[in-house]
C-alpha cells in the first residue's frame, strides 16, 4: 500500500483512522453534502492562488478516471523536463510514499519551492505536518526543497469590485519550522506504514485522537464499539487527558465518575444531573434574569451565508451575511404571538432589503430575544458598517438583546439529557419534545447555508427553487418559535 499525504494526516488525527481507510472503509462515515461544499470553496479559493503564478502548468487528475491519478508521477516528471517552471497539482513519488502538491516551483534541476493551498484564514499546526511530509517525499525524490509557504485567505481584505488575488490570499514562511520536524516526520512516516501493513486494527480508544479530532473520531468509535447512553463519551467539553483518566479508572457511565475526578463546571453539572436524575433549577436566578425583559418581545433569528471568496462588495472571508430572519413578536403577557419574517431570493446582496424589512417591523422598545448573542449582535455591526443608514439602527437593536440561552449556558436549568450543552438542539426536544427539528428538510445551520448558496448564487437546483425556500422558511421558523416556547417555559417556573 502507498502512503499519501492524506493517508499520513488521518494517521496522525489517530491511528485507527487510518488503518480503516485502508482496511475497512465501510466504517468511515461518508462525505456529505455540507463537508463537499467547503471542499468546493476550497477549489475555488485554489484557483485565486494559483493566479500569483502566471505561467504555471496545471497537472491534477479527474476523480472519475482513476487512469489520471495512476499517470500523475509520470506527466508529472515529463512536465518538469519539458521546461515547466511551476506546477499545479503535481505528483511526486517515492518507494510507497506519494503527495500531490499544491504548488511547486523550480528554482534549479535539483531545488524547487513548496507551496500549499489552504482556504483558512491563517496557517495552522497541521499544515506543519502536511508539508513536513511533502517535504520528505521530494527529498526522497531527490529534490532539496528551499522554501516552505502556506497560501491562505486574507481575512481583512474587504472586496470593491472584481477579486483582487493578491489582495485576497497571504502567505506565511514556516520553511525553518518544517524543516525541524524533518527527523520526527520520518518517525511518524514508518510508524503510519506499520499500521497499514498490520492485520489488525490499532487501539481504538479516542485517548489516540489528536489535532482537535475527538469529536469526529468519537463518532466513528461510537459506530463500531457498542456505547451506552449515558455513556462518558457523552460528557460535554471532553478532553483526552480525561478520557485517559476515566479509562485507566474504568469508568464508563457518567453517573460512576467519583467526586475526586476534576471537571469543568459544566461537566460537574451534567455529573449530578446524571447521578441524581432530576432536574437542577435555579428558580431565583432565572425570574430575576425574566425581570430583565419588556414588552413587546421580538424573538430573532438570521440564517448567514459565508465563504471563503467574499461573495459582494464590502464583505470579507468568512463574514457571515444574513440573507433571512424570522421574528415572532408578543405584545404583552398573554396575547397572541405574532411572526414576519424575510428570505432574500435574489442573487445580490441582501442585507439592504433584510434591513429595510426588519427596520419596518421591530419596534424602537421592547426586549429583542437571541440565541447566543455574540452572533447576532455581530451580524447587526456590520450590516450597519456594510450600509451606514442603518448603523444607529442596529446599534439601538444591540442594547436591547438579551440572550435566552443564558439560563441553561449558565446552568440555572440543567437537564441530564442536554448532555452538557446549552444549543437550542438540545434544550428545545427535552422541553418541547412536540417540536422537532429531525422533522424538517432543513435541520441545522450548514445545511440552511448550503442550500441557500446553491439555489441562489450558483444557481442550483432550480426545478425545487420553491421547495427549497419554502424549507428554509420552514427552519428559520422553528429557531424563533422555539425560543417562545422554551420562554414559556421558563416563566412557568
Amino acid at each position: 500500500m502507498t502512503l499519501s499525504k492524506s493517508d499520513y494526516l488521518l494517521f496522525l488525527k489517530h491511528p485507527a483512522w487510518l488503518w480503516l481507510k485502508k482496511h475497512d472503509r465501510r466504517k468511515l462515515p461518508p462525505v456529505d453534502e455540507n463537508l463537499q461544499a467547503v471542499f468546493d470553496a476550497g477549489h475555488m479559493f485554489e484557483k485565486y492562488a494559483e493566479k500569483l503564478f502566471p505561467g504555471g502548468v496545471t497537472l491534477g487528475f479527474s476523480e472519475d478516471d482513476f487512469d489520471t491519478y495512476l499517470s500523475l508521477p509520470a506527466r508529472t516528471t515529463q512536465a518538469l523536463r519539458d521546461g515547466a517552471t511551476t506546477i499545479f497539482q503535481g505528483r511526486f513519488e517515492s518507494n510507497n510514499i506519494t503527495c500531490i502538491c499544491d504548488v511547486v516551483v523550480k528554482v534549479n534541476d535539483s531545488t524547487v519551492d513548496l507551496y500549499e493551498i489552504k482556504s483558512s484564514t491563517e496557517a495552522k499546526e497541521l499544515h506543519e505536518h502536511d508539508l513536513a511530509f511533502q517535504m520528505i517525499v521530494l527529498e526522497s525524490c531527490g529534490y532539496t526543497v528551499r522554501t516552505i509557504k502556506v497560501l491562505h485567505a486574507n481575512n481583512t481584505y474587504v472586496r470593491q469590485g472584481a477579486i483582487d488575488p493578491q489582495q485576497l490570499v497571504m502567505s506565511t514562511d514556516i520553511t525553518e519550522t518544517v524543516k525541524e520536524m524533518r527527523e520526527d516526520t520520518k518517525y511518524h512516516i514508518t510508524k503510519a506504514l506499520e499500521v497499514m501493513a498490520a492485520p489488525t486494527i490499532p487501539d481504538i480508544s479516542p485517548i489516540h485522537a489528536q489535532f482537535q479530532s475527538l469529536g469526529e473520531w468519537i463518532e466513528i468509535y461510537k459506530t463500531f464499539h457498542s456505547v451506552s447512553a449515558g455513556s462518558i463519551y457523552s460528557l460535554c467539553r471532553l478532553n483526552v487527558k480525561l478520557i485517559e483518566e476515566l479509562e485507566d479508572r474504568h469508568i464508563e457511565m457518567i453517573a460512576d465518575i467519583p467526586e475526586d475526578i476534576a471537571l469543568r463546571p459544566q461537566q460537574k453539572l451534567q455529573v449530578r444531573a446524571t447521578k441524581e436524575n432530576k432536574v437542577l433549577i435555579r428558580a431565583s436566578d432565572i425570574r430575576t434574569f425574566l425581570s430583565q425583559f419588556v414588552f413587546p418581545l421580538y424573538f430573532l433569528d438570521y440564517e448567514t451565508l459565508a465563504n471563503v471568496v467574499p461573495e459582494f462588495d464590502g464583505t470579507r472571508s468568512y463574514q457571515q451575511v444574513p440573507f433571512q430572519y424570522s421574528l415572532h413578536i408578543l405584545d404583552a403577557p398573554g396575547s397572541e404571538v405574532r411572526h414576519v419574517s424575510y428570505l432574500h431570493t435574489e442573487k445580490t446582496n441582501p442585507v439592504l432589503p433584510l434591513s429595510q424589512s426588519l427596520l419596518s417591523h421591530i419596534g424602537t422598545t421592547g426586549t429583542v430575544l437571541v440565541w447566543h448573542e455574540s452572533f447576532e449582535k455581530g451580524r447587526n455591526t456590520e450590516m450597519g458598517e456594510l450600509f451606514p443608514e442603518f448603523k444607529a439602527f442596529y446599534r439601538e437593536v444591540n442594547k436591547r438583546i438579551i440572550d435566552l440561552k443564558i439560563p441553561f449556558s449558565e446552568g440555572w436549568y440543567v437537564h441530564k439529557d442536554f448532555l452538557g450543552s446549552a444549543s437550542i438542539k438540545k434544550v428545545l426536544p427535552v422541553l418541547v419534545p412536540e417540536l422537532s427539528y429531525t422533522a424538517l428538510d432543513i435541520h441545522e445551520g450548514n445545511s440552511a447555508q448550503r442550500l441557500w448558496m446553491e439555489t441562489v448564487l450558483e444557481g442550483e437546483h432550480a426545478a425545487e427553487r420553491a421547495k427549497v425556500f419554502q424549507n428554509l422558511d420552514k427552519y428559520c421558523t422553528l429557531d424563533t418559535r422555539a425560543m417562545v416556547r422554551i420562554y414559556e417555559k421558563l416563566t412557568a417556573i
